[in-house]
């Protein structure tokens, strides 16, 4: 799960502003299980995390155009202040702007009035932040029945009232004796509340569970990894899993963390969920003697009522290289060999663009996407990758490989366009030296990744298939998934930039790490627009409709003084922020040109 793992100050101050337009849409009655279903149709909303069941972050909006890209520019910039870093993408219903950021903290916004309707903190202790493997974090909430839910990252699920933010229930939904973390947004689906965690490099048995969304209760956990062989299997599915292992791997928990990536179809009423990556990463530690080691770097499908597993496909078997499947699974009906299949399209850190039917779990295509060293190809008969000779890396060796475990794809959102037929993945290409760490020993909530990782400097080192690419290279790729190639590419900057949103405007909209805010036509690449938000490290954009004007907002930026405010125990962020700070920016035609402009004044 190995992303950035620098901690970021973040604090609570809010201004808002008014938003263009004076009257605030009234859909009349919280978001419902119609509304999550038919959430496509509805293009002046984004009530869950994907914009849809599907994950397509795709809008029907067009109001911002090609022609019109010169008018558009900021409406409100909303400065906030906190430990952490932007990845939450805001969802959006009946005039309320619901907006999360690190450690569970949440805020409720009324897009008519510009005022802060409430606010509320988990109150998460500073300890747990030294247990998380890649920063403190937050991808967003889910809203159901008048009721906003959030992944505390000590694993509480909290269900809020969404009109005070106040606590309706909360549910611990990880074990309070080793080192889980919750980051990733939940999603309601048939009434349950369904979310992950993460931790596999601190050696957690990675599951997903389900809870009833009006009153908190478990519904059903799936455990993604077999734990004692000398115990009753908790799910019949970890039967099969238990033969692909071997050792003692559940004295070090397995990994398999779920800290992202869930789709549904209500058609076929399957539930799609990513697997992580195992712990420790190096298999000769985690299972000596070798074996797939179900169900890590998988994609899962199940029944949402039940938890029961339908079908199952691994995306890297015995996984050494941290390439985990967590990735966004989105849900696509496209015209393969002449007749129309439902499939499923993942870009997992692996780098290779998997399509699959969604119903039967077959594969139907799976081509690389970025720089791929580890494996020559996917065997098309068996679905499993064809393996480089030497890729692994036994003990005593160092073996360069690409790409490292920041993956191709990692965390940002891609989304797909019907109209150009184009998948927009925000990957970054990368080549990391892999070793397997001397007289490794599993140390209970330590980090226990069981390998050591270092960039490529020694030039007489074997690289397997292609060279090293020299540090980490962003790009945005628009992936054809039917003719299984990549239609055109805009390449930049040194690491991964924020995910897209894309819209019946022709246009594909994406942050950048350096805190731009970029819009490129979504047929030809082509930069059609951009603005300097002075702030790095941008998250996912949405874009909503709001008393009939078209807005795209994007959370980014980090406080410049990463020391200042960090908690020393439970309790509020700190307050104080010197200089740059975590913003949350809003657009729109005939908006201010500058972010000074576009600031409250004091």
């Amino acid at each position: 799960m190995f992303m950035n793992q620098s901690l970021r100050y973040w604090g609570t101050a809010l201004v808002l502003l008014p938003a263009a337009g004076a009257s605030a849409q009234t859909h009349g009655k919280p978001v419902d299980a119609k509304m999550l279903r038919n959430a496509a149709s509805d293009a002046t909303e984004w009530v869950t995390y994907g914009r849809d069941y599907s994950e397509t972050r795709y809008s029907p909006l067009r109001q911002i155009n090609a022609s019109n890209l010169s008018r558009l520019g900021l409406t409100t910039v909303f400065p906030m202040t906190a430990l952490g870093a932007m990845e939450a993408t805001p969802l959006v219903h009946d005039g309320i702007m619901y907006v999360s950021h690190s450690y569970g903290i949440v805020f409720a916004f009324d897009l008519h009035t510009g005022e802060k309707i409430w606010e509320y903190d988990p109150k998460v202790a500073y300890e747990v932040q030294q247990h998380g493997c890649c920063g403190v974090v937050n991808r967003g909430v889910a809203l159901y029945q008048g009721r906003v839910y959030v992944g505390a990252m000590d694993g509480r699920l909290i269900a809020l009232d969404a009109k005070t933010g106040k606590v309706d229930w909360e549910a611990q939904t990880t074990p309070t004796d080793n080192a889980y973390t919750s980051t990733g947004a939940p999603r309601v689906i048939k009434g349950k509340v369904v979310i992950g965690n993460g931790g596999a490099e601190y050696a957690v048995r990675g599951f997903f569970s389900a809870y009833d969304a009006v009153t908190g209760k478990l519904a059903w956990k799936f455990y993604t990894v077999p734990g004692d062989p000398s115990k009753p299997v908790e799910n019949p599915a970890l039967t099969k899993a238990m033969k692909t292992w071997n050792g003692d791997w559940w004295k070090m928990g397995g990994g398999g963390t779920v800290w992202d990536s869930f789709a549904y179809d209500p058609a076929a009423d399957l539930m799609y969920v990513g697997t992580g990556n195992g712990g420790p990463w190096d298999r000769d530690y985690r299972s000596p003697g070798g074996g797939d080691n179900l169900y890590l770097s998988s994609i899962l499908a199940v029944r949402p009522d039940t938890g029961k597993l339908v079908w199952y496909y691994q995306t890297t078997p015995g996984d050494s290289w941290d390439y985990t499947a967590v990735q966004q699974i989105t849900l696509l009906d496209l015209k393969i060999g002449g007749r129309t299949r439902k499939v499923l399209v993942q870009a997992p850190k692996n780098g290779f663009f998997y399509v699959l039917d969604r119903i039967t779990g077959e594969l139907l295509s799976a081509e690389p996407y970025g720089h791929i060293t580890w494996a020559k190809g996917i065997d098309m008969k068996t679905g499993r990758p064809i393996e480089n000779e030497g890729a692994r890396y036994p003990a005593g060796t160092a073996q360069p490989v690409s790409p490292g475990p920041g993956g191709v794809h990692n965390w940002h959102p891609m989304s797909w366009n019907p109209d150009t037929g184009l998948v927009y993945i925000p990957g970054s290409n990368s080549t990391m030296v892999y070793s397997a760490t001397p007289n490794f020993a599993y140390k209970k909530g330590s980090w226990n990744s069981g390998s050591s990782i270092t960039a490529p400097n020694r030039p007489e080192m074997p690289f397997i298939g292609p060279p090293a690419v020299p540090g980490q290279n962003g790009f945005l790729s628009a992936w054809d998934p039917v003719a299984n190639k990549e239609r055109w590419r805009v390449t930049y900057g040194p690491t991964f930039n924020g995910g897209t949103v894309t819209t019946a405007g022709n246009l594909v909209f994406e942050g950048t790490a350096d805190g731009h805010m970029v819009a490129y036509s979504a047929d030809k690449g082509e930069k059609l627009w951009e603005m300097n938000l002075q702030e790095r490290n941008m998250a996912s954009p949405i874009t909503y409709e709001f008393d009939g004007k078209q807005y795209i907002a994007i959370l980014g930026g980090r406080a410049s003084n990463p020391a200042a405010g960090l908690r020393g125990g439970a309790g509020a962020a700190g307050k104080d922020q010197s200089g740059p700070g975590p913003k949350l920016f809003i657009f729109a035609l005939d908006g201010k040109k500058s972010v000074e402009e576009a600031l409250p004044r004091k």
